[in-house]
């Protein structure tokens, strides 16, 4: 179960806390077991210093806390703060990564069973599309939309995801795409064949929640040789 450190303390001395962190991370590089640390100050009290630390679980909450850099640390803080900072342990009992969410969603209806999703629930209006198949940058909804129905018109496909690494306000997924050639697809008459294909995709997200822009990179020549359209080439 993830386990997150909240401390909190009263200082003036801010930007001597903050060099005090960068030495901590800096000596423990490689052995701290912490996965995210965020510090922030409070707005109608500057003096008000807040830092969450998350770790994988409350054994290793205990493992970087026996380090021997992390008491040294601890000891310079409390030396740098007006008054004793506190500590509280938190099990984390409810997590929601909401980029995170809205990109499995977008993944789920890009292939959903019955017509394409209006997607403006995901998608901001002026989304911005970068994709190997098109020599030019596809712009606004409507035409995203147009471009993920060509997909669909010619292939009955699923997406699985293997990885999905999310960093402020973006996202990014290595998928696995399973499909059926049943219409036209560049040109290509629809073959019945099983085919897969490999790709990335990494997603913006603005202020607003939605999706702004897509940068697609995806194996096509794979895809277009299981198709056959290569074979005529290589003869």
């Amino acid at each position: 179960m993830t386990f997150v450190q909240l401390i909190e303390c009263r200082t003036s001395r801010f930007d001597e806390v903050n060099r005090l962190l960068d030495i901590w991370a800096e000596q423990t590089r490689g052995r701290r077991t912490a996965t995210h640390t965020v510090v922030g100050k409070d707005r109608s009290d500057g003096a008000h210093l807040v830092e969450l630390v998350e770790f994988p679980s409350y054994e290793e909450a205990v493992r970087n806390a026996n380090l021997p850099e992390t008491d040294r640390i601890l000891q310079g803080m409390a030396a740098l703060c007006d008054e004793t900072p506190t500590f509280t342990d938190l099990d984390v009992v409810r997590d929601e990564q909401f980029h995170e969410t809205a990109v499995r969603r977008f993944h789920d209806a890009l292939t959903a069973v019955g017509e394409l999703s209006p997607l403006n629930d995901l998608i901001d209006e002026d989304c911005h599309s970068h994709d190997p198949v098109n020599p030019q940058v596809t712009i606004g909804l409507d035409a995203v939309r147009r471009d993920f129905r060509m997909w669909r018109d010619a292939f009955d496909a699923a997406f699985t995801i293997e990885d999905l690494v999310p960093q402020g306000d973006r996202v990014c997924t290595r998928w696995t795409w399973t499909a059926t050639h049943r219409g036209e697809f560049l040109g290509i008459a629809p073959t019945g064949r099983r085919v897969t294909m490999t790709g990335m995709t990494l997603f913006h997200f603005g202020d607003h929640g939605k999706i702004t822009e897509l940068w697609w990179q995806h194996d096509q020549l794979g895809l277009l040789q299981q198709l056959g359209a290569l074979e005529e080439l290589e003869q």
